[in-house]
């Protein structure tokens, strides 16, 4: 399996975060601007170019105590500033299985 660092081109189109699985229980977690993990999507460090991406990526993979499998997500901020997930894959590690398209964010 190919590093996310290793990739040459991280291109985001929008608003993005790191986000990867808690180490000793899976949870999906979301890197802060405080350099740690949290459970809390409202609370995830909000990058808005590659440059900011690949910073983030690389500070988020060299945590490998607190979580694995770090990559980058987009995510939707609304006007109010909540943010949400930006496709269907994130909202679904989020929130659950979706049953047929009952899925709610």
């Amino acid at each position: 399996m190919t590093s996310p660092l290793e990739q040459k081109k991280i291109k985001i189109a929008g608003p993005s975060i790191v986000t990867a699985n808690r180490t000793w229980d899976g949870i999906v977690v979301y890197r802060t601007a405080a350099k740690g993990w949290s459970a809390d999507l409202s609370e995830a460090a909000i990058v808005r170019n590659s440059d900011e991406a690949k910073a983030l990526l690389a500070e988020s993979v060299a945590d490998d105590v607190g979580a694995v499998g770090a990559y980058i997500a987009p995510v939707h901020v609304g006007e109010d500033g909540r943010i949400l997930p930006g496709n269907l894959r994130e909202q679904i590690r989020r929130t659950g299985v979706t049953i047929g398209s009952q899925a709610q964010v």
